[in-house]
């Protein structure tokens, strides 16, 4: 059964950054929809296969990575907490997990 996904507040307003950079970078909004699409299609997986993803030094914790990006979330017996969607091409001392 799949399990329901719950985005925290911090993954919701890392996400849309991300999404608005790119719609303010290319003058476009193709890209950042074809971004929202891929990473709802991820989390779909995620949400009926919740230990695809790599296992963390936290023990609920996983990691799905997809080409640029990581999806860092904790596996709970009914949900999965999406904590972060991260731009590996971000600067990297703005991350904090």
């Amino acid at each position: 059964m799949a399990k329901r996904i719950i985005w925290t507040d911090r993954a919701d307003k890392t996400f849309t950054e991300i999404l608005e950079f790119y719609v303010e970078r290319n003058g476009s909004k193709t890209y950042s929809r074809k971004l929202n699409k891929e990473v709802q299609v991820l989390l779909s997986v995620i949400s009926k296969q919740p230990h695809v993803g790599i296992k963390t030094e936290k023990e609920r914790f996983r990691i799905l990575i997809r080409g640029n990006y990581k999806i860092f979330y904790e596996v709970d017996e009914t949900k999965i907490f999406v904590h972060l969607i991260w731009d590996c091409r971000q600067n990297p001392e703005d991350f904090n997990i």
